[in-house]
């Protein structure tokens, strides 16, 4: 059976990409192959497992230019979101060349690495089933309860503490503006990132006293980092897989910013039902009201980092030229929700 590709510009496929849509590469021949890109990783799913492949970038946030970066980085993911998702990360696999013959866990000489994980049903995870209207407040309060527990057990220290700082605060609100500066006028049209750089800005002067007591009171943890819909998925177990593993400044984070990520996604999927229910139910089971003061800067921020993420696309050369296109859109609808919560 063909391989199915999707997000991909065919013709400019690395030689390992390709090699890897063979069946006869992996150790169990899967029937079919799907083929996914981010921008950051290509990801073949076989049916039972997924094998996650990264991109030897330098995207300036991330650097997986080596292939020691690259393996570092991937036993990083697997412990990272074993706290989140025990069970669906398996390991870290080596891609091998011999005899120019190329092989997930074959002989000859280590090229690449892969994260191999269980391969999830896509139909049980978050995105999918808002989009049919499957979500509702008791599955909404699993996640809260799910992710309340796990921000009462994970990591905080000095140095993770440092992270809540306004110099830090600052630093990533910063980043987003200079790093969307080429878009303006294409997925940001002018007012609209003034207006937003104009907000943070003084949302952070105004508020300095709130981040402080925040760092003081033990908020800023090791979190996700990434808690958007499409990272849940509703299996025996809440599943929260995905977590950033290539850049601790992102995934140190105070938990309002990780509770503000998932409610600013339902609100882009029309539920902001399900949103006020999603914070409301973390806010009662972890007390801490205070949350609610910095929910919509962390929202805003968070629509404005999906909205960049997404412009990014626009410069990949894999991309296709009709994925270019949705990323666009997708950038758009995202800056206008960030502006919407000023």
């Amino acid at each position: 059976m063909l391989p199915k590709t999707k997000n991909l510009a065919r013709n400019k496929l690395p030689p390992v990409v390709e090699a890897l849509l063979k069946p006869q590469a992996y150790p169990h021949e899967p029937q079919e192959i799907e083929l996914v890109q981010t921008q950051m990783s290509f990801l073949f799913l076989t049916g039972e497992y997924v094998y996650k492949v990264k991109k030897p970038v330098n995207l300036g946030y991330l650097d997986y230019t080596t292939l020691e970066k690259r393996r570092f980085f991937c036993h990083q993911e697997v412990e990272l979101n074993g706290r989140l998702c025990p069970g669906a990360y398996l390991g870290v696999v080596a891609i091998t060349e011999e005899k120019g013959e190329i092989h997930i866990e074959g002989e000859g000489s280590i090229i690449e690495y892969a994260v191999k994980m269980r391969q999830l049903p896509q139909n049980r995870m978050m995105d999918a089933l808002l989009l049919n209207g499957q979500v509702n407040q008791q599955m909404v309060s699993k996640v809260a309860d799910k992710l309340a527990n796990f921000h009462q057990k994970t990591t905080t220290n000095p140095e993770i503490a440092a992270f809540g700082r306004l110099s830090a605060i600052r630093q990533n609100c910063d980043e987003n503006f200079v790093q969307t500066e080429k878009y303006i006028g294409i997925s940001i049209p002018p007012a609209a990132y003034n207006r937003i750089k104009s907000y943070t800005c003084d949302f952070i002067r105004y508020n300095s006293s709130l981040f402080h007591k925040r760092v003081r009171e033990g908020k800023i943890r090791d979190c996700h980092g990434d808690l958007h819909a499409a990272h849940i998925c509703f299996v025996d177990d809440i599943c929260i897989y995905d977590c950033i593993e290539f850049n601790d400044r992102f995934r140190y984070c105070d938990v309002a910013s990780e509770v503000a990520f998932l409610a600013m996604d339902l609100d882009r999927y029309q539920r902001a039902d399900l949103s006020r229910h999603f914070v409301n139910t973390y806010v009662e089971l972890i007390h801490d009201k205070e949350l609610l003061k910095l929910l919509d800067f962390y929202k805003c921020y968070r629509a404005y980092v999906r909205g960049k993420v997404e412009s990014f696309k626009l410069d990949d050369r894999l991309i296709s030229d009709d994925e270019k296109a949705k990323a666009l859109e997708n950038a758009k609808r995202y800056f206008q929700l960030a502006e919407s919560y000023i």
